[in-house]
């Protein structure tokens, strides 16, 4: 190929030149600085000089340039940046009204509080801050009324702790996801607190602590709802199986626990059916 001397060569372009008499026009591309190929120099913000892109420190001036060198692929470029992955997407918390039917999306504040005066209950009396027989029925309650109310949260043996926290923290957490944190606490008030006060009603010298009679009552109003559903001939998704071994272990804690009381089971199962019966029905509509 043939062109004149005068032509100048622009980079990034084809250029189209006419040959003399005799030749054909070609076109011809300048493959090193064509689009798409590496760049050939940066300019140094420093100096203003003219550098290699590969280097990290102007030569002249000694300015850095860049904090690394680059990486360069198989084609001798200078490979991109990755960019980072998009967050994978997710649902919004539901809102108000959003679906009719089906509660909001809220956090279990109710049964937090619960699960929170537990654990104190089973810490403070090993302090110096408080006596077990200040916060336990130990005898008739007299003018000590407010011990029916401490007494539930009071626990001194760690495995009736354990057993009835987690109890409460799991069917309380789905009750109140269903009816709210008002169902909640009336729930655990009658099924704790009235086991109390009917076990220390019903013996000359009662000794009863812990929240066994308010476990239950939360377990036993959330599996109501279940329990109607299979009545009914439908299918449910909950695990019944691990509801009734839960319920067995709490119901069962008098036989290992003295301060349990059997009284407290009865009172929060039915009060747990009592309640979990029309809380189930004003669901289903």
């Amino acid at each position: 190929m043939c062109y004149p001397a005068s032509a100048r060569l622009v980079p990034g372009d084809a250029i189209l030149l006419a040959k003399p008499v005799g030749c054909s026009p070609e076109p011809f591309y300048n493959r090193f600085v064509s689009a798409g190929g590496p760049e050939l120099f940066v300019i140094c913000k420093s100096c203003g000089s003219e550098v290699s892109p590969y280097i990290t420190e102007c030569p002249y001036c000694g300015n850095r340039l860049r904090k690394r060198a680059p990486k360069i692929d198989r084609d001798g470029r200078v490979a991109e940046k990755r960019r980072r992955r998009p967050p994978a997407p997710s649902l919004p918390r539901l809102r108000s009204d959003e679906i009719p039917g089906i509660r909001p999306d809220s956090r279990p504040y109710a049964t937090v509080l619960l699960v929170v005066l537990g654990l104190a209950g089973c810490l403070v009396w090993r302090t110096s801050l408080l006596d077990l027989s200040q916060l336990a029925i130990a005898g008739k309650p007299g003018s000590h009324w407010w011990r029916l109310f401490t007494a539930p949260f009071t626990y001194d043996n760690t495995g009736y702790a354990f057993a009835t926290l987690v109890a409460i923290a799991l069917y309380g957490w789905l009750l109140e996801r269903r009816h709210g944190p008002v169902a909640v606490l009336l729930l655990f008030l009658i099924g704790g607190v009235g086991g109390i006060a009917v076990t220390a009603a019903a013996y000359a010298a009662p000794l009863a602590l812990g929240g066994n009679g308010g476990a239950l009552a939360l377990l036993c109003a959330w599996v109501t709802a279940d329990l109607l559903a299979i009545r009914a001939g439908e299918d449910v998704e909950a695990d019944l199986m691990g509801t009734a071994a839960i319920a067995a272990v709490v119901a069962l804690m008098p036989l290992v626990v003295k301060d349990a009381s059997w009284i407290a089971d009865g009172v929060g199962i039915l009060a747990g059916f009592a309640i979990g019966l029309p809380l189930a029905r004003l669901r289903a509509r």
